[in-house]
């Protein structure tokens, strides 16, 4: 009999109340000062607050779809202000947007329930394509200007997976409504604020030119108890310490992949990386295009002094030693100490600069002090070169730049190669049979704000390659059968926990009908099944969950899985954390650790085994609708994060984390048939190493691959990448799943491919490729890899027992 496992009463609970208490504490350092002319903080005498934008009372906590959480109650900024004090002089305006808001919901949920009706599909299909739309705010007239002591404008965008943002008013752009009301309010008010409830970027140009907007904070998307921590922030009960993960460019045309984005160009079923290594701040320093706002830029209640005390390097590591003063005379604050390497031009060209690490102050007193080490290995600074499929460093001076913003740096040594390293031989991978015509550059073209003439450098290392080791991977070759030789015994996961057995013994003698149904879901839809996103039958609300038919006879535990990574998402409320892309402006892994372990102080009171999070796919353009869930434009800041994440999470015993989207899931219009072509180098460099960075530091339980091809393979049929370089190359222990539904015909649930140019992945190939676990799943999943093992057809037994072996790794880790 399956066991439900769920709260037995619906009274808050102790642990809730506490982390409630610390995601408050702890969001406001992830809030971004982006500009401040001395209005922020509020001063003791403000009082009365004119208060107005779509995000005010109805403040979004996090995105929509999977990433989304069950909460008991959601603090608006509007409740959040009140709560500490303040007075509102414009209940009027935000009752007339109260009525508006709620008309609009009834007809959204209505059009929900007639799509239900008429098609018989789940509403969440249609809600996936057309998410709620906040209806048009009102105007502000002079009717609603009343005396205030400041005034406060929230502007809100949400999205959410199944569909991507648009360059458009009312989304990328302001509306003309939203500027019409900023620009009234500056002209009837002082001290005028504008908060930024967003997931993701949004266009600011028009904004910064209005004249009387003194302050712009990008509070992002905190979770529930949002309202509070903007309140802490906004009168510094907490300072905000945040810094950008993304850059925000002037224009949207400044992005280079903006033209051909997604539904950009019309064609959904192909899109071409033609961008290569040039993402982010990569492009736009390279190429010389001014940003708005630079990566890892972000404003104090106070200013700090940086000086590097002390550079060293080996051809092991290097390590990073600056001095960070507050240097201000009534504020503390933390400051987020970068360090940028950038690699001689050689045969390969190479991006002005990159990440190589980063660390954050502790808080500051005004005129105290604290010294930071940011080490990172040296041969991180490798680039990939495609033609030799190896790591390499090219010989020349390797500039170090130590700074608090991508734009805001100073070089402060030179390390100089002698000669050509190969750090790390591979073998080629994942080629494509269409070469993706790429952006390159011939010259370096340094912006105005760098100095890149000839400082005095006052560290100076010359390394040898003679010292550095070559690296070889070793290959996978050949799957061998296990062999029963325990035929005598009924072996159990509980022997081989105990020591009396291992797992390919207990392995060997799962019959292939038990494998196959280990390796597949346990939903079973038969015309009906469950809500999509919700098919686990031990854990209300969680998003599936293994077999429990070897639980008697194999002592094998069911693994339940829960959504995420904004906390879990399961019917009973949960705690809602701030979004990733909030989390990573924290620049802060102690924070991000403390967030990791909360969820997974949840999982262990509501029987989660598997959070499926952190997600961590480069924010390539800013229109994917599924940003909000991933952490940055850049692979290093966002490795770091998922690997803190889960190292948080993983505290907990026999909790484990589902890193995702592997890989390439960079947009949501046809993300299920899309097909991602990315060069060989630009994949090792942006798109997978985040990945590499989790896998190698903090050893996830899990890796989701994600719906789209790559290079015209799916993801999750994609040999090449989950054994090969997962497992060969990185080293993974866990187990693979699939996305939900990747691996089974979708047509009757209304998820088809407009054009019919790609279809669903094979689940006989996800067991070919490694991908041990297909979700939610369904009976035919389990035929078709019976029959193909049975046959002899395209897999073998040594195939299915290599992937349930996986399983069986994962399940004995949380018993």
């Amino acid at each position: 009999m399956t066991q439900i496992d769920a709260l037995k009463t619906d009274e808050i609970q102790n642990y809730e109340i506490e982390h409630q208490e610390e995601v408050r504490r702890l969001a406001g350092e992830c809030m971004v000062i982006l500009e401040n002319d001395g209005v922020l903080p509020l001063q003791a005498g403000t009082k009365k607050i004119a208060l107005f934008g779509t995000g005010a009372r109805h403040t979004i906590k996090g995105g929509t779809g999977s990433g989304d959480v069950n909460v008991r109650e959601n603090i608006s900024i509007a409740q959040g202000l009140e709560r500490a004090g303040f007075k509102f002089v414009t209940e009027g305006w935000l009752d007339q947007y109260d009525r508006l808001y709620t008309d609009a919901q009834k007809a959204y949920v209505k059009k929900l329930n007639e799509f239900t009706e008429k098609t018989g599909k789940p509403s969440m299909l249609y809600a996936f394509e057309n998410p709620f739309e906040e209806p048009e705010q009102p105007e502000i007239t002079e009717v609603d200007v009343k005396e205030a002591d400041a005034a406060i404008y929230v502007i809100s965008r949400n999205s959410g997976e199944g569909k991507d943002r648009r360059a458009e008013k009312g989304d990328y752009y302001l509306s003309d409504r939203e500027l019409q009301n900023i620009r009234f309010m500056t002209e009837h008010y002082k001290n005028c604020i504008v908060l930024l409830n967003v997931g993701g970027v949004i266009d600011l140009t028009s904004l910064k030119a209005i004249e009387g907007v003194q302050a712009i904070m990008l509070v992002g998307q905190t979770g529930n108890m949002g309202g509070y921590a903007v309140a802490d922030v906004l009168t510094a009960k907490t300072i905000p310490s945040g810094k950008l993960t993304d850059t925000w460019a002037r224009s949207y045309e400044d992005y280079p992949s903006s033209a051909t984005f997604s539904h950009r160009d019309g064609n959904l079923d192909d899109e071409y990386y033609s961008d290569g290594i040039y993402v982010g701040y990569r492009y736009f320093d390279t190429f010389g295009v001014m940003p708005l706002y630079c990566f890892g830029y972000g404003k104090s209640y106070t200013e700090f002094e940086i000086k590097t005390m002390n550079v060293t390097a080996d051809e092991k590591q290097v390590q990073v030693e600056v001095e960070v003063t507050n240097i201000g005379d009534k504020y503390p604050g933390k400051e987020v100490v970068q360090v940028y390497y950038s690699a001689p031009d050689g045969i390969m060209e190479k991006p002005t600069q990159e990440l190589a690490g980063f660390a954050k102050t502790k808080l500051l007193a005004p005129g105290e002090k604290d010294v930071v080490t940011i080490t990172f290995a040296t041969t991180n600074m490798a680039s990939f070169d495609a033609y030799d499929a190896a790591w390499v460093m090219e010989e020349g001076e390797y500039t170090i730049r130590v700074g608090n913003s991508s734009r805001n740096t100073e070089a402060v040594a030179v390390i100089d190669l002698d000669e050509q390293v190969t750090t790390l031989q591979l073998k080629r991978l994942m080629r494509d049979t269409i070469a993706v015509r790429e952006l390159h550059h011939m010259i370096p073209i340094f912006d105005i704000e760098f100095d890149f003439g000839v400082p005095a450098i006052p560290f100076r290392i010359m390394l040898q390659a003679e010292n550095f080791k070559k690296e070889l991977v070793e290959y996978e070759v050949m799957r061998r059968t296990l062999m029963d030789k325990r035929k005598d015994e009924v072996l159990t996961l509980e022997d081989v926990k105990a020591g009396n057995a291992t797992l390919d013994e207990l392995t060997a003698q799962l019959t292939v009908e038990e494998m196959a149904e280990l390796c597949v879901g346990t939903e079973r839809r038969n015309g009906d099944g469950n809500v999509i996103g919700s098919a686990s039958s031990c854990v209300p609300g969680a998003a599936g969950d293994t077999t429990s038919s070897l639980l008697e006879t194999r002592k094998v535990p069911n693994l339940i899985q829960a959504d995420g990574p904004a906390g879990l998402r399961l019917e009973t409320p949960c705690t809602a954390i701030p979004i990733a892309t909030t989390l990573a402006q924290s620049w802060d892994m102690d924070l991000i650790h403390r967030m990791g372990e909360l969820v997974g102080e949840e999982m262990k009171q509501l029987h989660v085994d598997l959070w499926l999070a952190p997600g961590m796919n480069i924010h390539r353009n800013p229109l994917c609708g599924r940003n909000f869930e991933y952490y940055s434009e850049d692979p290093v800041l966002t490795g770091l994060c998922a690997a803190t994440e889960t190292k948080g999470v993983q505290s907990q015993k026999g909790k484990g984390t589902t890193i995702k989207h592997f890989a390439g899931n960079n947009q949501e219009d046809n993300r299920m048939f899309t097909n991602a072509h990315i060069s060989e180098r630009a994949l090792r460099e942006i798109y997978l190493k985040g990945f590499e960075i989790a896998v190698k530091t903090a050893q996830p339980y899990a890796i989701m691959t994600s719906y789209n091809l790559i290079n015209g393979v799916h993801s999750a049929n994609n040999y090449d990448m989950l054994q090969n370089i997962a497992r060969d190359e990185w080293g993974f222990e866990g187990l693979v799943m699939t996305d939900w539904y990747t691996s089974q015909d979708t047509t009757e649930m209304g998820m088809v491919s407009p054009s019919g140019k790609y279809s669903h992945s094979s689940s006989v190939q996800c067991i070919k490729a490694g991908n041990d676990l297909q979700m939610p799943g369904c009976q035919q999943n389990v035929d078709d890899i019976v029959e193909a093992v049975n046959e002899g057809k395209e897999i073998t037994k040594a195939d299915l027992q290599r992937c349930a072996k996986h399983i069986l790794s994962v399940a004995l880790k949380t018993m």
